[in-house]
């Protein structure tokens, strides 16, 4: 049994039966007999109706997500609600894929070889999908790799975090409950590690789509079966830039949420900020004063801005990174401990360049602040890491804008945003180390598509 706990006091939750190598024999071939079986496919009309019909009893369960949200993952219940009409909203646009989802011509004819033929492209499941997700949306994570695979007709297996099942758990029984048929959406909470490789190397799965580290992912991807494609979301050291125009009326505030959102415990949290000199200063105060006004504690409660880290062990490696920072000269606004998994929100001013907090993903609730001169020394301040994913520049410069959106080295770049921002329907992706292939729903069903091609002779 795998026991589910509250991330915040550590109380039990709840009990899950794990999934030994039989259960995932039993799980791999049920989805295979599905795809194998192309008779057997599900229709657009069919796979848009338990898609709707999703949404439905999801939207119907809104508030009991969040608050499990809450209490598996950490995150406080306002920001869970959120997550939550994120997911059911992302189901939705799963379900309106169907109605542009389709192929193209292939222009034929413009050749004496290729006289009287047509040829048309059509775009077919590409098969299992094995889906190995993350603890920090445990729902709307989950609904990015389960939503697009019932779109594309791929019948698909789940692994969420061991830490955060429950909200999966109950994803999957809704769509059962919405019509799909068996075989077309499992779940696997294996009992030991080692049977999530056999899972994600499986010669059955055509499609990994993994959310975690990338020590893992990138490990994964080397052992894939021959032919099986994968998207891989890693994460990063998020950078911001506060080019001297910017407004500080105006940026705080989406700096800290950037920042802070769910602890700090987000791939594209905002974690390494540039500032100029001559607002340093003045920018350092602002950020301090509001981070220290940021209501700690209890995720559940809806006054709560920031919740625990998802263990213990996270909490005391993030409290050691912070403190290693401080001994090599780092300046320290804010910090300290208030429970077992919850930090208190921390400003770093000018660590070293090769502190860990400066070059490894903290995901914890802390932020960075080095001074620059020149906004082409910030930039490549921002780029010096072998990670990239979003990066974002506060300015009211246009020439500063355009500069740094075309000098970044990022997979997007957002002006007078933080890094964090994201919608569902966008092109969401890694450079470099932070990952492969592109996020997103209408990109994710696109990944888990094959284009066949029909050439036909008059």
């Amino acid at each position: 049994m795998i026991e589910v706990v509250q991330a915040f006091d550590r109380e039990p939750i709840a009990q899950l039966p794990g999934d030994d190598a039989a259960a995932l024999e039993r799980k791999l071939s049920a989805a295979f007999k599905r795809f194998k079986d192309r008779k057997g496919w599900l229709k657009p009309h069919q796979r848009i109706e338990v898609l709707r019909k999703l949404a439905t009893l999801m939207e119907a369960k809104r508030e009991h997500f969040a608050t499990q949200i809450a209490r598996e993952g950490g995150k406080p219940y306002t920001d869970a609600l959120i997550e939550t009409d994120r997911a059911i909203d992302g189901v939705r646009n799963a379900a309106e894929l169907l109605r542009t989802r389709a192929g193209s011509e292939i222009p034929m004819g413009i050749t004496p070889a290729s006289d009287n033929r047509h040829a048309w492209t059509i775009a077919e499941p590409i098969g299992v999908v094995a889906a190995i997700s993350a603890f920090n949306h445990p729902l709307n994570l989950v609904v990015h790799q389960v939503a697009p695979a019932i779109a594309t007709g791929c019948p698909v297996i789940v692994k969420p975090a061991s830490a955060t099942p429950l909200s999966c758990f109950e994803l999957v029984e809704l769509v059962q409950q919405a019509g799909m048929p068996e075989g077309w959406v499992q779940t696997f909470l294996p009992e030991e590690r080692g049977l999530s490789e056999a899972f994600a190397t499986d010669a059955r799965v055509a499609f990994l789509s993994f959310i975690g580290s990338a020590r893992v992912g990138w490990h994964l991807r080397s052992k894939l079966a021959p032919g099986a494609r994968c998207a891989l979301e890693h994460g990063g050291a998020a950078p911001a830039i506060v080019d001297k125009s910017a407004d500080l009326d105006r940026i705080i505030d989406p700096i800290v949420k950037g920042g802070y959102y769910h602890a700090g415990q987000v791939c594209v949290s905002l974690q390494r900020i540039y500032v100029h000199t001559d607002l340093h200063n003045e920018f350092v105060d602002r950020l301090a004063a509001r981070v220290a006004a940021l209501r700690v504690g209890d995720p559940v409660r809806p006054e709560t801005e920031v919740g625990p880290l998802i263990t213990p062990a996270e909490s005391d490696r993030v409290e050691k990174w912070i403190d290693e920072a401080v001994s090599a000269g780092a300046k320290q606004r804010g910090g300290g401990r208030l429970s077992a998994t919850t930090l208190k929100p921390t400003v770093l001013v000018n660590p070293p360049k090769d502190a860990k907090v400066s070059t490894l993903e903290v995901f914890g609730p802390l932020t960075c602040v080095y001074p620059f001169t020149s906004l082409s020394e910030a930039i490549a301040e921002a780029n010096s890491l072998p990670v990239a994913f979003q990066s974002s520049i506060f300015t009211r410069d246009l020439a500063s804008a355009f500069e740094a959106a075309e000098g970044l080295d990022a997979s997007a770049v957002m002006i007078n945003d933080h890094t964090a921002f994201r919608t569902d329907w966008m092109p969401f992706a890694g450079r470099h180390e932070s990952g492969y292939g592109i996020g997103g729903i209408p990109y994710t069903a696109h990944e888990m598509t094959a284009e066949k091609m029909i050439v036909f002779k008059l």
